[in-house]
């Protein structure tokens, strides 16, 4: 036999190697030996017992004298003729090759009988193939499996919950040389050593040293071993590892009974076809099995001469051959996120799931839900809220801050404070963890941490600790005294304010302006717990459109087709440099693999400090950009985000962030001193101008927190003008002059110059030359920039999401709805029966009838629990009821929500020539008057009240008398004619604050 080469070969393709041949021939040869020997024997015994044979004619004769010679010779003849074929020879290097030649005696048939036809006898592999399709095919008796709706196992989603992964099975098939494994060890890698996950790969070697080592290549075979891959895929899977299965299985068949398999348990499964062409893999050859079946050495080889059925509906083709490993690993890790199983959360939408992975949304929306909450907000105590405090109510309300679903509650302030993350408790594992009161000598913690950067706390005054000391539930009101939502079992506790500012902002700063609003004075307290909203919180300013709460921005994206999201934050107009900044991220996404990457444009709506451009100067700007497609709306989404900035530099931009995986955003661009500002005043170590942070702590420190979850960031550092080709772009430092740094005070102060556009020499110097570049803003929206920094002292503009309206008002009254409660310039007037203007203070009646001094007609200016220091205009005409405004400001009562409506009474007055026991005199205002009757009032409206007596109280400093009065329709007013009738407590509830 003529020598060839010999080399390993794949398991899955030929069915034997040189050893197992020479083994089975020396296997054969013994085994003929022994049949031989038995059969010599048998025959021995038996033959005698055989004659006379009644089938051959010339043996009817009566049988001769047994000859013990014969009858040797003839049991050896038929020993001879069961001889089995000899197998053959193997493929071998060696010379000479071993002989494996075998004569087997041919037995004379008996002359007068024809030879019947030998009866065809199935293989080992058929009867083993047959029983094992008889033995899957049984019923299943005495076999403890979980029943449906029964509780055996820990559930998927807690176990991926807990574990922070979710299992899925990869099925990655091709022909061999096509990259499987490959591909599947770089994934193993970076599943495994970068992103910490749990993962395992099967394929045939692993398989063939064990579970299927009594399988060959024939369809059954290869069927069987695809069998036993998938119910081992499974069970890995279930228990929640990441497991890729790499096996060529032709067969579709198979592999959709893989599926099946899966579909069934509820596992996910993910089909993925690398699929890279037969001249491709044979190019390849990296075990050289092609060279072979070229020169016929290997028969029946997968996708030449052996089918290979490409899959139909892959979830995941992979064309290897066009795309570098990495690039395909991206694109499968990709996948896997999508499917959740890179973070343990249900992923419905494929986005990216918020931390905890729970949705939080906390509106109440059911018509009868709603108005049952708000019947029952009526009847709770009040906690008054800021501009401030709406904003942040909407952040956990909406589940910007998830999984936060309230306030604050004082444990939970604490791990904000010490470790910039808190405690979660997904399963209820430790009791309500993250709805329970805060218990200082719990032992038993939840294991979950996620990020928590900045605190989220309700402030209160000590006059509202006890005004809902006790409650089971509070309403939280705005300043129109409007309940915005409920908050259940609320912790009340101390708020250390200096240590809240020192542990977040990490500096001394008094005149900070976010640091200057929590030191203003009522901040003693703080109040945590749960939040319902009384339906979706609107501001009425216009801009509500573009205010969408998660649920909604992450259908925005779906909309759109986005298998990614990208997040971009803005507090500033939008220039040409921001556009590049985004339109760069979306390419740098797209080459990833990504196919249709959306862009979050994210203004910043919450309370930003005074210096800051309006949000609607920034909103209507954006809409320009948008408009001139520089930004183009089929993969730009703009919506504002509801927080307020707070200036903490690196700690705040991890807040951003976190929030933004909310929304579904997997990628968030940052760029230097994100949320950072310049010292508002001289301290130790620093004067008023200088950076509180350092310009590249903040993309650093977020970029490395580790509590990014699975987000992951686009840094980009400066962008310049460049003179050459008008536009913005990273400097060229082969050409310096060419380009121009254009700052955001370099921006403001050519748009509040009105600079118009350059000459085509682009000068050096914008500012002494009053032009602006072309290109770099969008021309529409620098107009609406330039026409705010004319007009910034004069427009009305929104500077921030401030609730507007609300304000309920008599019907006798009038406002205009372009200034509505909430502005300053906000008017109330009262109008007569024939609608002309008149006068609260001059025109209406002090008595209601002269038989009644003891009852008086009362005007009710602000509501029971409204906080707008409203009042009537004495030097306006006709004394319309307005905003009092400090420096121009709105002011506000700060103690708490009040209990009663306050007002005035018509025709009278403070005597400026009376004198109080403090030295002070009257005002010559209205005399102000306290109703304590059970009904809240509306802004204008006139009733008749009892007067039952007069109070002397400071207010600001000045000594203010104050009527004490109650509705005539009032219950109380038929039982109480002074003030020593009223319920115990209420004069000094009056007085308390």
């Amino acid at each position: 036999m003529s020598s060839h080469h010999y080399s390993p070969v794949d398991a899955e393709d030929l069915p034997g190697s040189y050893r197992y041949r020479q083994k089975t021939l020396q296997r054969w040869r013994f085994s003929m030996f022994l049949s031989f020997a038995a059969g010599v024997v048998v025959c021995m015994i038996a033959y005698p017992r055989l004659l006379p044979c009644k089938a051959c004619a010339p043996c009817e004769k009566a049988s001769p004298p047994v000859n013990v010679a014969d009858v040797a010779s003839r049991a050896a003849q038929i020993a001879v003729s069961k001889c089995p074929a000899c197998p053959a020879c193997p493929e071998c290097q060696h010379k000479p090759c071993p002989a494996c030649e075998l004569s087997c005696p041919k037995i004379p048939e008996c002359p007068s009988i024809a030879a019947a036809p030998a009866a065809s006898q199935p293989d080992d592999a058929e009867v083993v193939a047959r029983h094992r399709t008889k033995m899957l095919a049984r019923d299943m008796v005495n076999i403890a499996e979980c029943k449906p709706g029964q509780v055996c196992r820990a559930d998927a989603l807690n176990r991926s919950r807990v574990i922070g992964q979710k299992g899925i099975t990869l099925w990655m098939t091709g022909l061999s040389g096509s990259g499987k494994t490959t591909i599947a060890e770089a994934l193993e890698r970076r599943l495994l050593y970068k992103l910490g996950k749990n993962v395992f790969r099967i394929d045939g070697d692993n398989l063939r040293t064990g579970l299927t080592k009594d399988l060959g290549f024939s369809p059954d075979d290869r069927a069987e071993s695809v069998r036993r891959a998938s119910h081992v895929a499974a069970l890995f899977s279930e228990a929640g590892v990441i497991t890729m299965v790499t096996l060529i299985s032709p067969y579709r068949k198979d592999r959709d009974a893989a599926r099946a398999l899966h579909e069934k348990q509820g596992i996910p499964f993910m089909e993925v076809f690398m699929d890279v062409p037969l001249s491709v893999v044979q190019a390849r050859d990296p075990k050289g099995l092609y060279k072979k079946v070229a020169k016929g050495l290997i028969k029946g080889f997968t996708g030449v001469d052996a089918p290979y059925e490409a899959p139909l509906h892959a979830e995941l083709t992979l064309k290897n051959s066009e795309l570098p490993v990495e690039q395909c690993v991206d694109q499968l890790v990709m996948a896997l996120t999508a499917a959740g199983a890179l973070s343990g959360h249900a992923m419905p939408d494929g986005l990216t799931p918020p931390d905890g992975g729970v949705h939080i949304n906390r509106i109440t929306t059911a018509p009868e839900a709603l108005l049952a909450r708000r019947k029952e907000a009526e009847t709770l105590p009040k906690v008054p809220l800021t501009d401030i405090d709406v904003n942040w109510l909407q952040v956990v309300g909406e589940g910007w801050a998830a999984p936060l679903r309230g306030f604050m509650r004082e444990g939970t302030l604490v791990q904000t404070l010490h470790f910039n993350s808190v405690l979660h408790d997904p399963n209820n594992v430790t009791g309500d963890y993250n709805s329970a009161t805060t218990d200082w000598m719990q032992s038993s913690f939840p294991r979950e941490r996620v990020s928590s950067p900045v605190p989220i706390v309700l402030p209160v005054t000590d006059f509202t600790r006890r005004q809902i000391a006790g409650a089971g539930a509070v309403a939280l009101t705005n300043a129109a005294g409007v309940a915005l939502a409920i908050l259940r079992s609320p912790e009340v506790y101390e708020l250390r304010v200096r240590e809240l500012i020192h542990r977040t902002f990490g500096m001394t700063d008094d005149e900070h302006p976010y640091v200057k609003e929590l030191l203003k004075p009522g901040k003693d307290y703080a109040v945590g717990g749960e939040v319902e909203l009384l339906g979706k919180i609107t501001y009425n300013d216009g801009l509500d459109a573009y205010r969408l709460t998660a649920e909604e921005l992450r259908a925005a994206f779906k909309a759109k087709g986005a298998d990614v999201v990208y997040a971009f934050q803005t507090r500033n107009p939008t220039h040409a440099g921001h556009a590049f900044l985004m339109k760069d991220s979306r390419q740098k996404l797209m080459a990833r693999g990504y196919k249709k990457p959306v862009l979050w444009l994210s203004p910043l709506g919450g309370w930003t400090k005074a210096s800051d451009v309006p949000l609607d100067v920034r909103v209507k700007q954006h809409q320009e950009v948008m408009a001139a497609g520089e930004l183009h709306p089929d993969w730009t989404v703009m919506a504002i985000w509801p927080s307020p900035m707070i200036y903490a530099g690196p700690t705040e931009v991890q807040f951003h962030a976190k929030s933004r995986r909310a929304g579904g955003a997997s990628y968030f661009t940052v760029g230097r001193d994100p949320a950072g500002m310049p010292y508002s005043s001289d301290g130790p170590g620093h004067e008023e101008g200088d950076d509180i942070y350092h310009p590249d702590h903040g993309r650093y420190a977020l970029m490395s927190s580790p509590g990014v979850g699975g987000m992951q960031f686009l840094g980009f550092s400066k962008v310049y003008y460049d003179k050459k080709d008008h536009t913005m772009r990273g400097k060229d430092e082969s050409r310096p002059d060419d380009f121009i740094s254009i700052s955001g005070s370099k921006m403001r102060k050519l748009a509040a110059l009105a600079a118009k556009p350059c000459p085509p020499t682009i000068p050096s110097d914008l500012i002494a030359s009053k032009c602006i570049p072309p290109g770099f803003m969008v021309q529409k929206g620098w107009e609406i920039v330039s026409d705010y920094y004319i007009r910034q002292k004069t427009g009305d503009w929104v500077p921030y999401s401030k609730q507007l309206g609300g304000l309920p008002l008599a019907p006798n009254m009038r406002s205009s709805a372009e200034q509505p409660f909430g502005k300053v310039a906000f008017t109330a007037h009262f109008v007569g029966a024939d609608g002309a203007q008149i006068s609260p203070w001059h025109n209406l009646a002090l008595y209601p009838t002269a038989s009644e001094p003891s009852f008086v007609n009362f005007v009710c200016e602000i509501p029971r629990g409204a906080t707008a220091k409203l009042e009537v205009q004495k030097e306006k005409p006709f004394n319309p009821i307005m905003q009092d405004t400090k420096k121009g400001a709105l002011r506000y009562y700060t103690y708490g929500a009040s209990f009663f409506n306050y007002g005035m009474l018509p025709q009278t007055w403070e005597d400026p020539a009376k004198k109080g026991f403090n030295g002070t005199v009257g005002d010559n205002d209205p005399l102000d008057v306290m109703d304590l009757s059970s009904r809240t009032c509306k802004v204008g409206e006139m009733r008749k009240v009892k007067i039952l007596g007069d109070l002397e109280l400071i207010d600001q400093g000045e000594l203010d008398h104050k009527i004490i009065v109650v509705d005539a329709e009032d219950p109380l007013a038929a039982s109480a004619s002074s003030a020593a009738d009223l319920p115990a407590g209420v004069v000094p509830k009056i007085r308390s604050p």
